[in-house]
């Protein structure tokens, strides 16, 4: 299926990139959220029209992700769980907690933003996390796990 992006997408093109890709990506994620259109001829014509807006948007975005980010690198969060006494943890610390502990310190991410490739974190230290806030930007915080001894 042929589509017109109206974004960049990770792996997929840049903003007014002519792509096939497959229907149901496009059918069910692409269309659905407003990141590409149909590629027919009045679409065609009608992006060719309004690609300077799009443009411009897509550099505003770009430019909020870069302010964001300069705030958000080399941040250190400390968070509190309780913990055994070889410094593992009950449980873990997930995208929720980290979300809550950056909200609690004044920057305000979304949970899709934190990017755990590991998964959760299960042991007490300090973890670097990175947060992809735009396909071109991405920032890392530091997490601190301090253990509470449980019984």
């Amino acid at each position: 299926m042929q589509i017109i992006l109206l974004e960049k997408i990770d792996n997929v093109g840049s903003l007014g990139d002519l792509v096939d890709v497959r229907a149901g990506f496009a059918r069910n994620f692409l269309l659905p959220q407003g990141k590409a259109e149909m590629a027919t001829k009045e679409n065609v014509e009608a992006f060719a029209q309004r690609r300077a807006e799009l443009e411009k948007q897509q550099a505003e975005a770009l430019a909020v992700a870069q302010g964001r980010a300069e705030k958000l690198n080399g941040m250190k969060i400390t968070i509190t769980s309780r913990s055994g006494t070889e410094g593992k943890l009950f449980g873990s610390v997930g995208t929720e907690e980290i979300r809550a502990a950056l909200e609690a310190a004044g920057e305000a991410v979304e949970k899709k933003e934190i990017r755990l490739p590991d998964g959760p974190l299960r042991n007490i230290g300090e973890h670097p996390v990175s947060l992809h806030l735009h396909t071109d930007v991405d920032a890392e915080v530091v997490i601190e796990v301090v253990g509470e001894e449980g019984e």
